[in-house]
């Protein structure tokens, strides 16, 4: 019998000495719930007034809330890829919306997989190929955001994933198609859409408040989803041990939100919850961005994260989660490249948290995107908005100002963040800025120099058809 036990514990320290490994003896199981497309300013905790979200705003008062929080790239695909890969857009290979990532990147359920999870995805997938982002498959929740729901969500499903196995640790990411268009849940006119506060980026239009109310109904279902799995969490005991994040993606699908470099398209909800970890009820002002979530999961699984190879482009921010720190990045980086969505339109971003520095490469040609502005063709009814947007601009110059504002853009853009949280007084002509916009001019300018990124060249359709060459995966599902 002693002969025995020595055997094991001399395996037991082999694993704790295998690279990359330490030892954890509460590693937590992660539960990941993301938004689609859901402006994160609309939200109460962080400063929306329109509608309630108690399941979040539970999160928020047990959790730390991250104030300043940043996809690299407002479009769906791509910040789904660069959560899932840690690496920047150019990097893993998905900068364009419906572009495949590169064979051979490693994505989440390679990470924490090594170290024992299971990695699953329920819902929405949106990141191809297969090879690269091999999630198990876990059923009950609507796939495809372009469609109205076909069926409720079944929990029984994420509660199977979650509960086999003990004590094998789970990591489970919920991605949720509301409140992506078609705004179809119903209930709009019970929000009375001629009181509801509109941001200043949309124009005031009936059609726009109409539409404005039914994606703030599609917010409260989101919460409704958020929320079961809350409960499902309390009811199988497993609360105090889940890690639960909460994100919601890039702005939501109206003119200046998603496809932007903005703030309201580039700056996300990040809310984690770890019962008796991490401190409850915080707000942290520290700078994070996606790329820095997939590292400080595989610390608090017990691995390190800057063992991985390639180098990851994120770094852990478990020290700000346990409350030691209140700082984290420098900067936070973002870009956007319109094909195929419309012509090309190339920007790259850089804030610090303070201020944003946005440049648009081609300033000489107009922004034009065809979901913001109904260019789908056929019937198109989640962007009414935009042809009341044309009409009341002959008369309206308040409207007009903001049509022009979106289609129409100057080669730098200044914008300090802090006390114009909406982008909408450039600041990048005035001497009085010169200072911080030749800072943040130069940051950008290396980072895209470590991104390999060409500037305006990388925005054209052959550069993204040889991407989908390199990463066609014949199991590419949406």
């Amino acid at each position: 019998m002693l002969n025995a036990r020595r055997a094991v514990f001399a395996a037991l320290l082999a694993v704790l000495a295998a690279p990359g490994l330490r030892a954890s003896p509460k590693r937590p199981n992660v539960l990941i719930v993301i938004a689609d497309d859901c402006t994160c300013a609309d939200l109460p905790d962080y400063g929306g007034t329109n509608i309630r979200t108690p399941a979040i705003s539970r999160l928020a008062r047990e959790g730390p809330l991250f104030e300043r929080a940043y996809a690299s790239t407002a479009m769906c695909q791509p910040c789904r890829a660069e959560l899932y890969t840690d690496l920047f857009p150019l990097r893993n290979g998905c900068a364009w919306n419906r572009a495949p990532s590169r064979p051979g990147v490693r994505s989440l359920p390679h990470h924490p997989g090594v170290l024992g999870y299971r990695v699953g995805l329920a819902g929405k997938v949106h990141v191809a190929p297969r090879s690269v982002f091999p999630f198990e498959e876990v059923a009950g929740w609507e796939s495809n955001c372009t469609r109205e729901p076909t069926r409720p969500h079944d929990l029984g499903h994420a509660q199977a994933f979650m509960t086999r196995d003990a004590p094998q640790p789970f990591c489970l990411v919920v991605a949720l198609v509301v409140p992506h268009v078609p705004w179809v849940m119903g209930g709009a006119s019970t929000l009375r859409p001629a009181q509801r506060r509109l941001p200043p980026t949309l124009a005031d239009t009936p059609t726009t408040r109409e539409d404005y109310a039914r994606y703030l109904v599609e917010i409260a279902y989101m919460d409704a989803q958020a929320g079961a799995l809350l409960d499902l969490l309390d009811e199988a005991g497993l609360a105090a041990s889940t890690l639960t994040i909460f994100i919601s993606e890039q702005g939501s699908q109206f003119p200046g939100h998603m496809r932007t470099c903005r703030e309201a398209g580039a700056r996300t909800a990040s809310i984690v919850r770890w019962p008796d970890r991490v401190p409850a009820g915080r707000r942290t002002r520290a700078l994070v961005q996606y790329v820095d979530v997939l590292p400080t999961l595989v610390e608090l699984a017990g691995g390190d994260p800057e063992a991985a190879r390639p180098p990851l482009d994120g770094r852990s921010f478990a020290a700000v989660l346990r409350g030691e720190r209140d700082a984290h990045r420098n900067f936070a980086y973002g870009l956007h490249h319109n094909v195929p969505e419309g012509p090309p339109y190339p920007i790259p971003t850089v804030t610090d948290g303070e201020w944003r520095y946005v440049r648009n490469l081609t300033p000489e040609r107009l922004s034009i995107e065809k979901h913001t502005m109904g260019l789908l063709g056929g019937s198109a009814p989640h962007n009414a908005y935009w042809p009341s947007w044309m009409a009341h601009s002959r008369n309206r110059p308040e409207v007009l100002h903001l049509v022009e504002r979106h289609m129409r853009r100057p080669a730098e853009e200044l914008y300090h963040v802090a006390g114009d949280p909406w982008n909408l007084d450039n600041r990048a002509g005035d001497p009085c800025c010169a200072a911080i916009h030749a800072r943040l001019a130069a940051e950008l300018d290396r980072w895209m120099a470590t991104q390999r990124d060409p500037g305006a060249a990388m925005d054209r359709l052959e550069v993204l058809q040889e991407v989908r060459r390199a990463g066609r995966d014949p199991e590419h599902r949406r």
